[in-house]
């Protein structure tokens, strides 16, 4: 979505800032919050130096501010590999929500390493398939009532517990919708059925499913529960790290004439749906979200054009046409990220602040060396999953040519020159 650059003005107006924490996805108030408010922040605008330099003090200080806002939130980047995944996704939600035939619903399965962007690249394309969806069935349905829950859900999304049992997946489902936890799992399942059926779910995304390890009985019980929910005219979207290494498709064989993933009906006698042997056959598309190539020309192209659309939302004073794209750092940066985009992105926002603080203002593979990719404290990822990936370290730095003399110099924070480079 275009936005027209705003600049903080001396009123204390911040148009980048916004009141209280993060939207939480996995509850339908903040699903619906991030749906609406995604592609709305505004970048900082783009300043020359000399422009930066007639700024009071205290607009300097809201400047940086908003460019380090913009930095933190470049938005989802379109590549190759995510560009697969929205359209194989868009296209089966878009067809299972206007199949309006009983029976189970063709699911799928969206898999890849940590940090590859699979969540953000599944709820992205949920959001626009819901916008659309929403959009429809205006015309039919009343709008939500100021004051009261919204009864019209067209997308759920959930987080598999790291110790996975069927009632921790019905209570992280129900939890989404904010309905009571009945206190037996056969009671939690006909709650999640009559959720899912009365708020009109037409998809329900079920991520960090590799966490179910399979060899617990609860795993397993818990997988055979996913799966039967397919009965309910819903389109299951399952993301993990490496699906076909987990053991999730041990069940199942690939049918050879369409490339699905089958898996044949639960055996009765599991304790969340004794009648399940009387259930249909499963079937999942796989696909892979895999981090760029550098291997080839249409891999270093790809990767390449990924960099310019980075390149083109910094705010660095110095930022200039193939700063991320020219001589050596395309594969520097490749090196030092294996092509990982979250490692990719971590790395570009952290150097970011440290040209903003020192005052160099461009990025160059001699001051990102100094900046070692850190991924922090994740306690809602899980390490044994592979959710977390191994961070390349001991990146050499390319040789570079002397520098020309003669760059114009930048602006702190106090109006004072700060040499650059």
């Amino acid at each position: 979505m275009a936005m027209a650059d705003r600049t903080p003005d001396e009123s204390g107006i911040v148009p980048f800032l916004r009141a209280g924490p993060p939207p939480d996805r996995t509850r339908v108030e903040g699903w619906q919050q991030w749906r609406e408010r995604r592609n709305t922040f505004i970048p900082a605008p783009r300043l020359s130096a000399e422009e930066y330099a007639a700024m009071s003090p205290r607009r300097k200080a809201l400047h940086d501010l908003h460019r380090t806002a913009t930095h933190v939130n470049m938005g989802l980047l379109e590549t190759p590999m995510n560009a697969k995944v929205t359209k194989l996704m868009r296209g089966r939600l878009r067809n299972n929500a206007l199949n309006f035939e009983p029976g189970t619903r063709d699911g799928l399965m969206i898999s890849g390493g940590g940090y590859l962007g699979k969540t953000e690249t599944a709820c992205d394309a949920a959001a626009t398939f819901e916008m659309l969806w929403r959009d429809l069935h205006r015309q039919l349905l009343p709008g939500p009532v100021p004051g009261t829950r919204d009864l019209f859900v067209p997308v759920a999304y959930c987080r598999t517990p790291v110790r996975a049992t069927p009632k921790g997946l019905c209570a992280a489902i129900l939890d989404f919708y904010g309905a009571p936890l009945p206190k037996t799992l056969n009671g939690m399942v006909r709650t999640v059925r009559a959720s899912l059926r009365d708020h009109q779910t037409t998809a329900l995304l079920l991520d960090d499913i590799t966490r179910l390890r399979l060899h617990r009985e609860d795993d397993q019980d818990t997988l055979d529960l996913v799966r039967e929910l397919m009965d309910l005219n819903v389109t299951l979207v399952l993301i993990g790290v490496d699906i076909p290494r987990s053991g999730l498709l041990r069940s199942g064989y690939p049918d050879p004439r369409t490339g699905q993933w089958v898996f044949s009906p639960v055996k009765a006698g599991k304790s969340f749906n004794p009648s399940a042997a009387e259930q249909t056959e499963r079937r999942f598309n796989l696909v892979d979200l895999d981090p760029f190539d550098y291997d080839t020309a249409e891999g270093m192209t790809a990767f390449i054009q990924h960099l310019a659309g980075i390149e083109d939302r910094l705010r660095l004073l110095r930022a200039r046409p193939g700063m991320l794209t020219e001589g050596e750092m395309p594969e520097y940066l490749f090196r030092r990220t294996r092509g990982i985009v979250g490692l990719l992105k971590r790395l570009i926002e952290d150097g970011c602040t440290e040209a903003m603080e020192s005052g160099a203002e461009e990025l160059t593979p001699e001051l990102l060396s100094t900046i070692e990719i850190k991924l922090g404290n994740h306690d809602d990822r899980d390490p044994t999953a592979g959710e977390i990936p191994e961070v390349p370290h001991d990146v050499p730095v390319p040789a570079r040519k002397a520098r020309k003399k003669g760059r114009n110099s930048v602006f702190d924070d106090r109006g004072g020159s700060v040499a650059g480079g």
